[in-house]
């Protein structure tokens, strides 16, 4: 640097090392801000910021160059304090013996303390969360208090395991890249933190593992011999994130970069297929964890049939490669990916599905998954939503695994079985999202019986209480039961469409799009029904307001379809429909 070094310039530089050094899982403690101290294989050297700053021409280098290898230890009190060399050493902390981990982090909820006399200070303990700098952009709330705490645990899920890569647990010995585990919860993440750069660069190794054929690992960063690849579900990696990231975030760099990879693992399906368009082959993990009991002699266990799932998501992943395909301006791929798409479903059909509308697996999955991939002709839709319907209320309960779970409400919802989504939601017994909150959970569990109601473990060899994949139930509460959700890419057009019941009296969603803050609220108290919304610039947005008729809507005091700030759109389904442009608007409507 040219001239003096000023103390803004040291705090500045101090300011970007802490945060670079944070980056790096660097050790940071404390020592007097004019001065640092690091570590490099055992060997102590106390440095002048300033002098260490003159050596360079700016600071970026001078990060680049300090912060690789190296724990950095700094030190926030006295700015004009002179500590020499010799007093920085033999006083650094001031005569306490201080204990703390470097270059790794640990996963826990309770600190266990052993081998110390007398009696243990709980503030003479300091914890420090640790994960990727993703700035918060989404809030929900509602007007009960298990599913705040419900989403307060989808919130730390996401803070645990969102270190460096999507882990599947910070706390035991795997905290590795899970393709399965991210692509089911990656919805659910772009609404609660911006995670638009963690996936891009996480999806670049997604495409640096991919094998020669297309297989997609199971685990990214891959760690040969460990796992394997090419399994339906978490391979579909590579296709349903890249084009879920553009739903997102608006940005279609995301498809261009990803696009070779999403071709390469459709196109390795193909190349798998026992008979033309049928995926049957190979071993999986399907529905992994589905609801199941132990010697199980009246077929309550719900097991999904495999094949059948490997070939919704098939269908699936052919289906968005051809929307990127055509997003890019790619005429001929897209035209191949949609007619192997529809290839893929009549396929379907044809293997497993019967002309009454039943599967060969009768199971909450098999229908969830039959629905939510279009899998069916249009008139067995209804048919096979009833099937479902059913399913859900001959069990009481979910039964879904990690792949079906993320649809299930969803697909509830979309076919006008609201009320059983919120069944699903608020059972607090096992299996269901509440039953872990009342039993102290602070995070989400692996398992529905991670832990059962005597506090007993049941599974000791593959068991996490710090396992995302079922938070995914909050891509549901923000996109449908608030109804907040885009319609095109980066919400460029949007639409509020609530889902009302369970006996909530209030909820409320807010996220940050590309264009600004979208937020949503509903209200439903003493036989008056409110919805106020909030539209970002340059967007348009649907409205969609619960209402027997559209005549006693009512926007900002008066009747809707007086309005000059609304376009009434008509009524249909039990909502009145009004298009709006950005703005603040309050909808009313009495019950």
């Amino acid at each position: 640097m040219d001239g003096d070094i000023r103390k803004s310039d040291i705090r500045q530089f101090l300011d970007d090392l802490e945060k670079q050094a944070h980056t790096l899982y660097a050790t940071v403690l404390a020592l007097p801000e004019s001065l640092f101290w690091i570590v490099q294989e055992d060997t102590e050297q106390t440095f002048s910021v300033a002098g260490f700053i003159e050596n360079y021409e700016n600071f970026d280098s001078c990060l680049d160059s300090f912060c690789v290898g190296f724990n950095v230890y700094f030190f926030r009190d006295e700015w004009d304090e002179i500590v020499s060399d010799r007093e920085l050493t033999d006083n650094l902390y001031n005569g306490e013996d201080r204990f703390e981990a470097s270059f790794t982090f640990y996963g826990f909820r309770y600190l266990k303390v052993e081998g110390l006399d007398g009696e243990i200070d709980p503030d003479d303990f300091k914890v420090a969360v640790i994960f990727s700098d993703l700035a918060e952009t989404g809030s929900f709330s509602s007007s009960n208090d298990l599913v705040n705490q419900l989403q307060s645990n989808i919130q730390w899920g996401l803070r645990g395991n969102f270190v460096d890569i999507p882990t599947d647990c910070p706390q035991r010995d795997e905290r590795l890249g899970w393709a399965g585990d991210a692509q089911v919860f990656f919805r659910t993440a772009t609404f609660n933190r911006d995670v638009q750069s963690f996936f891009r660069k996480w999806l670049k190794d997604v495409s640096a593992d991919q094998l020669p054929d297309g297989q997609v690992t199971d685990i990214i960063p891959m760690i040969t011999g460990l796992v394997g690849a090419g399994h339906t579900g978490w391979g579909d990696v590579a296709t349903i994130v890249p084009w879920q990231h553009y739903m997102a975030y608006g940005d279609k760099r995301i498809l261009e970069n990803q696009f070779p990879s999403m071709k390469a693992w459709v196109d390795f399906i193909v190349g798998q297929c026992s008979e033309p368009y049928l995926w049957n082959t190979g071993w999986h993990y399907g529905d992994w964890l589905f609801y199941s009991v132990d010697n199980d002699t009246s077929g309550v266990s719900a097991v999904t049939y495999k094949p059948l799932i490997q070939q919704c998501f098939f269908a699936n992943s052919a289906d968005v490669t051809a929307k990127a395909a055509a997003v890019l301006g790619l005429e001929k791929e897209a035209a191949y990916y949609a007619d192997v798409a529809a290839k893929a479903r009549e396929a379907f059909c044809n293997a497993y599905l019967t002309p009454a509308g039943y599967l060969v697996s009768a199971t909450q999955t098999a229908y969830v998954m039959a629905l939510n991939f279009d899998m069916l002709p249009e008139s067995m839709r209804p048919v096979v939503a009833a099937r479902l319907a059913d399913k859900v209320r001959e069990y009481g309960h979910i039964t879904t695994g990690f792949l079906g779970t993320p649809y299930i409400c969803h697909v509830l919802s979309e076919w006008g079985y609201t009320d059983l989504a919120y069944m699903l939601l608020l059972r607090q017994q096992y299996p269901g999202w509440l039953y872990p909150v009342t039993m102290g959970a602070t995070t989400i569990w692996e398992r529905w019986n991670s832990m059962m109601p005597d506090r007993t473990i049941p599974n000791n060899g593959m068991n996490s209480f710090n396992h995302y994949s079922y938070g995914a139930i909050g891509d549901w509460l923000y996109r449908d039961a608030v109804g907040l959700h885009e319609t095109s890419a980066g919400f460029k057009t949007m639409a509020v469409k609530p889902h009302t019941g369970g006996g909530f009296t209030q909820m409320r969603a807010e996220q940050i799009t590309p264009y600004g803050r979208a937020a949503a609220e509903w209200r439903d108290e003493a036989g008056v029904f409110t919805l106020e919304v909030t539209i970002p610039v340059n967007t348009t947005a649907e409205i969609y307001v619960p209402s027997t008729s559209a005549d006693g809507v009512m926007l900002d005091g008066a009747a809707v379809s007086a309005s000059a700030d609304a376009s009434l759109e008509g009524y249909a389904d039990g909502y009145t429909k009004v298009k709006v442009g950005s703005g603040t608007y309050r909808f009313e409507v009495k019950r």
